[in-house]
């Protein structure tokens, strides 16, 4: 196998940084659910999967991109070391992390499974989509599905016996979901037949488990037309038994897979269910109508893993092309540009590269500080449900706010840090002979799947906003404005903090706007400025993640000394804080004047006056 060097970095001290000194993660430990873990013990897990991300899934990352997948005798051949390495991966342990007891899982906090998602990621995205899906539609089972169903596929799935995938997109419906046309014939035994065409199924088949448990969106005949009239079917690739032995092909076919962009090591199949009308399915727990319900509880979960996946390419294209900047000599300091013989810097001596470098790590810590964040809501809504339930249903409702938030913006930023990062390279970063060309081709789709991200933007701004009366919203910007009320007058941070309130405000007065034009019936605005918002959003979390950071960072210098590491770990956070908040946010307020000018040229414009073609 060629090309087997891991080129993956990540930065530990950062997620000891936000799971013990931001988020509190400590506080949790050892009180139930998550009595079995300490803070030795989370550490321990970070550090040990990193060197299997290193040693395992790194050193196929780029053999897996240019080898790709390919269809042989009807199933899925995927890249040289993958189903060695996803046998590697399950007898580890490291897809079990979250998992319930129940299940043969460890039952760890959501936050370290965040921290776990993202190394697998960055490592290789396109072999941590196999079991990912498989961890989401098993989950799903597990929320929804019967008694039974639970017994028959759980253990298998969790364990990596059996894969799984979310089967949702057809050919001619794409993101209008209701469109679909897939149909399920109810049989005398209670089971139906599948009928239909599935496109864009990542990791629809493969050859890492002896089976694959497809989630399916399929119509019952007589059903409703749109969403409402969907229901959610189990499809096994290889039908079962009630003990979970194999039996016959249960009349899935692979049509085809994609020849993409990037994530080329992924699987992206067109599956046809039922061609010879034998492709049979179950209902997942007995409920009908009930599928789009259901499929979005896997939906939020594959979205904030996409956000994930973002963050962990961003990080490592960042961290490379440090390294490189580091290295690299090419020209004299600035201090010496009329000295035609001055010896040659570093390029990171030079201040546009520096500035490059700040702009990248204060995204990417601060997505990452916003990712964990939401898995702490996670976390301490586990622990206070069904004892608080004031405070579990804060934490719920910032988990739903949170969510299209981590999708979209750290997809869309992904892409933009992977194509900083190339700069930072030069010419020599569109080469394969680095890294950062594949992060950058494989970044692009995460804007793209598990719903656009003008999708998740209509969602935030059509849904999320409003949601319990708005309270979620309310309480966001609260927890925002305490911040700012407490440090507004820090001699310090001042500039930082001033600029995070206007940001604040701007968030607030659009967020009313979009109140205005709901009520007023004026909703071509919507779709117009969605996307707008929800950056404006985003950067306003990030900004206020960020110095929350850079306080934590002065209170710990305060007791490091001068020669410690730590130091210049602090002083990183203080800086990309101040940068962040100086240089980004005010765009937050450009944004929100954008918005309020109501702009409709685009909607305006004659589909002629576009262009002649």
């Amino acid at each position: 196998m060629a090309h087997a060097i891991n080129r993956y970095k990540a930065d530990l001290r950062d997620y000891r940084f936000l799971l013990f000194e931001q988020f509190g993660l400590g506080d949790l430990l050892g009180n139930e659910p998550y009595v079995d873990w300490d803070e030795e013990t989370v550490v321990a897990v970070i550090d040990e999967l990193y060197r299997f991300a290193c040693d395992v899934t790194g050193p196929l990352n780029q053999n897996g991109d240019q080898q790709g997948c390919r269809v042989e005798d009807g199933r899925v051949k995927t890249p040289d070391g993958f189903p060695e390495a996803w046998k590697k991966l399950y007898e580890a342990g490291w897809k079990s992390l979250t998992v319930a007891e129940e299940w043969g899982g460890q039952g760890a906090p959501r936050t370290l499974g965040v921290c776990a998602e993202e190394l697998l990621s960055g490592s290789n995205t396109s072999f941590s989509m196999y079991p990912g899906l498989t961890v989401g539609a098993a989950e799903l089972i597990e929320e929804f599905g019967t008694d039974r169903q639970k017994k028959l596929y759980l253990e298998k799935m969790f364990n990596g016996t059996w894969s799984g995938t979310m089967c949702l997109t057809e050919a001619e419906a794409g993101s209008d979901v209701g469109a679909a046309t897939t149909s399920a014939k109810k049989l005398e035994d209670g089971r139906y037949a599948i009928t239909g065409g599935k496109i864009f199924i990542s990791a629809g088949d493969a050859d890492v488990a002896e089976n694959v448990i497809h989630l399916a969106l399929a119509r019952i005949d007589g059903a409703m037309a749109g969403t409402k009239g969907l229901s959610l079917f189990i499809v096994p690739r290889v039908s079962v038994d009630e003990d979970g032995k194999l039996l016959e092909d249960n009349d899935i076919k692979v049509a085809g897979i994609e020849h993409k962009m990037g994530i080329n090591g992924s699987a992206t199949c067109q599956l046809a269910f039922g061609e010879d009308g034998g492709c049979i399915g179950e209902l997942v727990g007995g409920a009908e109508h009930q599928g789009m319900r259901q499929m979005f509880h896997m939906m939020n979960t594959a979205r904030i893993g996409v956000g994930l996946q973002g963050l962990a390419v961003a990080s490592s294209a960042y961290l490379n092309a440090l390294e490189y900047a580091k290295e690299r000599k090419q020209g004299s300091s600035i201090k010496d540009w009329k000295n035609p013989e001055a010896p040659r810097v570093a390029i990171i001596q030079h201040p546009n590269v520096r500035q490059d470098l700040l702009d990248m790590k204060a995204r990417v810590e601060g997505i990452r500080a916003l990712i964990v964040k939401l898995a702490m809501h996670q976390d301490r809504f586990e622990v206070l449900e069904g004892k608080d339930d004031e405070a579990a249903a804060y934490h719920a409702g910032q988990v739903d706010l949170l969510t299209p938030l981590v999708k979209a913006y750290s997809s869309d930023q992904s892409f933009l840090i992977c194509a900083k990062a190339i700069s930072v390279y030069g010419g020599a970063g569109y080469l394969q002979d680095h890294p950062v060309e594949q992060y950058c081709r494989d970044s692009k789709i995460f804007s793209i799947y598990e719903g656009t991200n003008a999708i998740q933007s209509l969602d935030l701004v059509g849904r999320k906003l409003g949601q319990g009366g708005g309270k979620n919203t309310q309480a966001f910007l609260g927890d925002i404005q305490k911040f700012i009320g407490k440090y507004a007058e820090d001699e310090e941070l001042a500039l930082a903090v001033k600029s995070l309130k206007k940001a604040h405000e701007a968030v607030g007065g659009t967020t009313m706007q979009f109140l205005g034009w709901f009520q007023s019936g004026q909703m071509q605005h919507i779709p117009l400025c969605s996307e707008r918002f929800l950056s404006m959003m985003s950067e306003l979390a990030v900004g206020w993640l960020l110095l929350e950071q850079a306080v934590i960072a002065r209170e710990k210098l305060k007791d490091v000394s001068e020669t410690h590491p730590d130091v210049h770990f602090y002083n990183g956070k203080i800086s990309a804080a101040r940068y962040f908040a100086i240089n980004a946010l005010p765009f937050v307020v450009a944004n929100a004047r954008a918005i309020a000018a109501a702009d409709e040229s685009a909607i305006q414009l004659t589909d002629e006056a576009f262009g002649n073609i």
